[in-house]
């Protein structure tokens, strides 16, 4: 009896790298938990995992927003795990079912998604059944990814559709061909106290959903911090993937992210957007920001899986 409940326990313990599905994880933070998913190939036994981390905003551990259902980050874990790479994915604090980590907006910063991100490299690390633990981070994800890789040691790093400069310019450049005189004039009132690390009043209705009081300490914190400088701090190989066809990030900053790596390797995929799909136009572009049935781009997770696989090879033993 006792050996027939120590192997139920056994099993229950061990779903990881079972079979090819997701597996519910979470993880215990000062403020509450958080909740992931974690894909393995189907049959293995031991190998590398990638940590997805996901871009601004109320995006989930699938890449997806409210309207805005593109399932990217599903789609590139299961495309992994059908390359043999192990993924872990979760729900940032603030959304989805981590939302009780995060109850009040103002209260959140940027280095809280850099100290979640960290503490999920760790657990992987912990864990002997994971020879390698690399993250792959999408967005505003590659720069919470970079320095949460290199806070906790992680072995290689990815970064898709990251920008290099810091964010405070890339939204300007952003903003000014989209405002009219007067409120583009106020944007760079608000945005010049922010940089300055103090808050701004008399926010124009028009421009709430950008810097509404309860997100500007949010913006404060992460305006402090470069993603050039953080990439550049990595001593691990890293990879920088990027699209022609994405109309947020230009290949331009891709290109200027690999340019800080000590050890960088740059792929630009042609046609793709901002959601890892293909895009041709302005209507293929948003339908694969929010068509959850158009397929990511091969390309990107065969891409990652080869990286992913060398860095593997090529780094120590585990424990030395």
């Amino acid at each position: 009896m006792k050996t027939a409940l120590a192997a139920a326990l056994l099993a229950l313990a061990l779903p990881v790298l079972a079979q090819d599905a997701d597996v519910a994880v979470k993880l215990e933070t000062p403020t509450g938990t958080l909740h992931g998913s974690l894909r393995a190939p189907l049959g293995a036994a031991k190998g590398a995992i990638v940590l997805l981390v996901s871009g601004s905003g109320p995006t989930d551990r699938d890449g997806n927003q409210p309207r805005l259902l593109s399932d990217s980050l599903r789609q590139l874990a299961a495309a992994l795990a059908a390359e043999g790479i192990a993924t872990l994915r979760y729900d940032k604090r603030g959304v989805a079912m981590s939302r009780e980590a995060a109850k009040a907006e103002k209260d959140l910063r940027f280095e809280h998604y850099v100290d979640d991100a960290a503490a999920w490299i760790a657990w992987l690390k912990a864990d002997a059944r994971f020879s390698l633990v690399a993250v792959a981070g999408h967005s505003e994800g590659a720069h919470v990814g970079a320095l949460a890789a290199a806070k906790a040691g992680a072995g290689a790093f990815v970064a898709i559709a990251g920008i290099a400069r810091r964010p405070s310019e890339v939204l300007r450049t952003q903003l000014r061909p989209r405002l009219p005189e007067p409120f583009w004039q106020e944007s760079e009132r608000i945005l010049a106290r922010l940089e300055r690390g103090e808050t701004a009043d008399g926010v124009p209705k028009e421009l709430e959903i950008v810097y509404r009081p309860s997100v500007q300490p949010y913006l404060i914190s992460w305006f402090r911090r470069s993603p050039a400088d953080a990439i550049r701090a990595l001593e691990v190989p890293v990879l920088v993937v990027q699209g022609t066809a994405d109309v947020q990030v230009p290949v331009a900053e891709g290109e200027a992210l690999a340019a800080a790596a000590r050890n960088a390797q740059l792929f630009v995929v042609p046609d793709m957007s901002h959601a890892l799909k293909r895009a041709t136009d302005a209507l293929s572009s948003m339908k694969g920001l929010t068509d959850p049935t158009v397929a990511i781009v091969p390309e990107v997770p065969a891409r990652i899986a080869r990286f992913v696989r060398e860095a593997a090879l090529a780094a120590p033993p585990k424990g030395r």
